[in-house]
């Protein structure tokens, strides 16, 4: 709003009642966005306040793991001894080819 202003031009919702040519418009874009504001901060603090409990219960975010560790191991000796090649591996497992290439040493 605020380069609206200095570029000479006012703002009028076309929707709202919000008219910042005059006082009690722009008090109000000012309130408007306080509110914006608290909302998103609130939002927010539920939301790290969700994460640590659900760490504290034991559960991590993200997605679950496509392989097994036992299904690594296995394309691990697979590519390594030659038997198949990284991208054999990954059609084999139903990966992407990057997925093999991550997980060898």
């Amino acid at each position: 709003m605020e380069k609206i202003h200095f570029a000479g031009a006012e703002f009028k919702s076309l929707t709202e009642a919000i008219d910042t040519t005059t006082s009690a418009g722009r008090m109000l874009m000012q309130m408007v966005g306080s509110f914006a504001e608290f909302e998103r901060a609130m939002i927010r603090e539920r939301t790290i306040a969700g994460i640590a409990t659900a760490r504290d219960q034991g559960r991590i975010g993200g997605r679950k793991p496509k392989l097994t560790e036992k299904q690594r191991k296995e394309i691990i000796s697979m590519v390594k001894s030659g038997r198949k090649s990284a991208s054999e591996a990954a059609r084999i497992f139903n990966v992407h080819p990057a997925t093999v290439c991550r997980i060898l040493p």
